[in-house]
């Protein structure tokens, strides 16, 4: 019988079963046909065992083994018994994988992630190739759902129940020689051998453990142990997701309740645990969130009719801080990158901070030595502009002042080649306006970073009447090659994600102003699942940067955009935050948090003032949706999909609400309509009254997300 997604042949006694045949994609998935073809080639195997010496699992793609089960097959679920049903189709075919009684092989040459590793651990061996490209892991719990397939019944006795907690709770992945290591990979080989050297294992017992393995598996393989491993297990996801996600503690429940389960009994706890969570808020949420990343990997703009550069030599105007988390970026993707500064001390200062993001990597083991040392060479650290002729990219990152910025770009622009984009990296300052001071101002955009770049995935590409659609398309390229999330953006008052955390900061000034506590706001904010609260974010990031950019967007957007004068007088007494160990809060030396301030308390109007969390988060979120809605009314940007995806990657906005707007439509227009009416009138007019966009999207009932 021939099939078309999936290779399958027999040759001196070894049936070959090949994954991603006349697949044209990038990834090979298993989608509902290839789930069907392997069901019929795993009945056609058991039929002929008898005659087989084994069967190899391999791959017709170099760079992907399966990716995983089809997310539009997951999304199309409706209900939990739709979820449970697909779940128990794909264990019954990977039981009869393991059920063969013949050796089976997987050969894994790439990425090998949730249902692909879920295949490959119904195999009696994984053998993979040393090619950094391999990734073993199962990343369900980041779509708020458990691995359906086996995965959390046969990683632990794999692996160890340790491990597999590890690998399952946070969707991390693994290369090859890290799954020897840990006991997932019997042996890796190379790429062009991997498929030869499968035969090595047929047919070949099970490697003996080593003693010390024999007595780690001993100490973890008693009731009380186990009972312990799960307690602080689940006390680790507590402290890191704050209890917000149900995946991670669902998967918890049904490993800890199936310790003493057997397969069949332990396998329809998953299914019935995946179909509850398919279907969940949540998991919508987080797969809306994956389309969303996923549609950001193409350029969706205007396409020009000339060529798109390739940026392979960057330079950094600007060194510092922001310059030198740049030029890391740079340095990272192999630029070889010129760092440029008025003085030694900047240089030095952005050196040190590349040197501090690359040593990091090294640290957590995700980059050798040798690499850090070749990389942070790379960066070419001076004070005139050698080399600039020679450069595709510039990125200014010079201090925040417009008449600097144009002379800086008057200069610039004489010194490199005609077709060198140049960009800003300012923070609120108009690119109209800069562009201005170039002669060809087709080749210049905005490229907002945000603050670590290291840490940091968002970067706004923001565009001015004269940019050319070529340029846009370069830098998107760009920033995806640099694995960081793109969203175009027009120029306008802080762009889009300033324009709209500005609210987020100035109620909390407002509300301090009222006599509601510093701690009540940062904590309401925290409960709503917003990584910091407003307070201590404007203590992150500088607050007289954030005065200034607020009298920026003020200027811009008028009275509905002010702010409390609060913040003025934090700056006037030196409490500028974090980076003075002084702001709402102290900090230590090492720049944790180290109580509130009491200084600044006491310059705040005393805290008399109660209101319940859910006041103060309306007092907050309602004026971040209205300005969203702003935002998409004056079109700043195309869609509520690439809010969300700025404000997610941007400030942080809880991915489990699936983005603002998103959040917006869940909870209804008409009551978001009404919560700003009823604020309008007892609050402030000028911040709360609903805009046209919300007003017409209500009458005509319809959604951001229908727009």
């Amino acid at each position: 019988m021939s099939y078309k997604r999936i290779s399958f042949e027999t040759k001196e006694n070894i049936a070959y079963v090949g994954m991603g045949y006349n697949c044209t994609k990038a990834m090979t998935v298993l989608d509902e046909e290839t789930l069907n073809e392997l069901q019929d080639i795993v009945e056609e195997l058991h039929g002929n065992a008898s005659s087989l010496k084994g069967v190899i699992f391999h791959s017709h793609k170099d760079r992907c083994f399966i990716a995983g089960a089809d997310i539009n097959l997951i999304s199309s679920m409706k209900t939990e018994a739709d979820g449970q049903a697909g779940s128990e189709a794909g264990q019954k075919i990977f039981n009869r994988i393991e059920d063969l009684k013949v050796t089976t092989v997987a050969c894994v040459g790439g990425v090998c992630l949730g249902g692909g590793l879920e295949l490959a651990l119904s195999c009696n061996k994984i053998i993979t190739s040393d090619d950094k490209g391999v990734q073993l892991g199962l990343p369900e719990v980041k779509l708020g759902i458990i691995p359906g397939f086996g995965g959390t019944y046969r990683l632990p006795k794999k692996v160890g129940l340790p491990t597999a907690l590890d690998m399952i709770l946070s969707g991390k992945t693994l290369d090859g020689r890290k799954g020897k290591k840990v006991g997932l990979v019997e042996e890796t080989y190379a790429k062009e051998r991997l498929l030869d050297m499968a035969l090595k294992h047929l047919g070949k017992t099970e490697k003996k453990k080593s003693f010390k393995e024999s007595l780690e598996d001993l100490a973890t393989d008693n009731v009380l142990t186990k009972k312990i491993i799960f307690q602080k297990a689940r006390e680790s996801v507590l402290k890191k997701t704050k209890g917000f996600y149900q995946a991670p503690l669902k998967i918890l429940d049904v490993m800890e309740a199936g310790v003493m389960k057997g397969r069949a009994s332990y396998l329809a706890s998953e299914a019935e645990a995946f179909g509850e969570l398919c279907v969940g808020d949540q998991s919508k949420n987080l797969q809306h969130i994956f389309f969303m990343v996923e549609s950001s990997k193409k350029y969706p703009g205007i396409k020009g009719e000339g060529k798109i550069k390739k940026l392979e030599r960057g330079a950094c105007l600007g060194a510092g801080t922001m310059g030198g988390g740049i030029a890391w970026l740079m340095a990272k993707n192999d630029m070889k990158p010129i760092m440029k500064d008025l003085n030694q001390t900047g240089l030095e200062l952005g050196l040190k901070q590349s040197a501090s993001n690359f040593m990091g990597a090294v640290k957590r083991k995700r980059m050798s030595y040798d690499d850090f040392e070749r990389m942070q060479r790379s960066i070419i650290a001076q004070t005139d502009f050698r080399g600039f002729g020679h450069v595709d990219l510039v990125i200014e990152a010079v201090v925040e002042n417009m008449d600097i910025k144009k002379k800086v770009f008057a200069e610039v622009e004489t010194k490199v080649s005609k077709d060198t984009i140049l960009t800003s990296n300012t923070s609120s300052l108009s690119i109209q306006e800069m562009s201005t001071a170039l002669e060809d101002s087709s080749r210049f955009a905005g490229l907002h970073f945000f603050n670590p770049v290291h840490m940091m995935p968002l970067v706004e590409i923001i565009t001015h009447d004269n940019v050319s659609p070529e340029t846009v398309e370069a830098l998107y390229n760009w920033v995806l090659k640099t694995k960081k999330t793109p969203v175009v953006v027009k120029d306008g008052p802080g762009f889009l994600v300033n324009r709209i955390l500005m609210p987020f900061m100035n109620e909390a000034g407002f509300l301090l102003e009222e006599g509601v506590s510093m701690k009540d706001i940062d904590d309401a904010c925290l409960n709503f699942g917003m990584p910091m609260g407003p307070c201590r974010l404007l203590d992150e990031v500088g607050i007289d940067v954030g005065q200034k950019v607020a009298k920026i967007i003020h200027d811009g957007l008028g009275d509905r955009a002010a702010s409390s004068s609060l913040t003025g007088k934090l700056v006037e007494k030196g409490f500028l935050g974090r980076k003075t160990s002084k702001g709402f809060y102290l900090y230590d030396e090492n720049g944790k948090v180290a109580g509130p301030n009491a200084e600044a308390l006491a310059i705040f109007p005393k805290a008399t003032k109660k209101m319940t969390e859910v006041e103060i988060q309306k007092r907050i979120f309602l004026p971040m949706i209205n300005e969203a809605a702003t935002v998409l009314e004056d079109k700043i940007v195309d869609n509520a999909m690439a809010v969300d995806l700025g404000l997610i990657f941007g400030i942080g906005f809880p991915p489990f609400r699936g983005g603002l707007l998103k959040y917006a439509d869940s909870e209804g227009l008409e009551r978001i309509q009404a919560e700003l009416v009823s604020h309008a009138e007892s609050v402030d007019k000028a911040r709360y009254t609903p805009c046209k966009l919300i007003n017409d999207l209500v009458s005509q009932k319809k959604k951001f997300y229908e727009l």
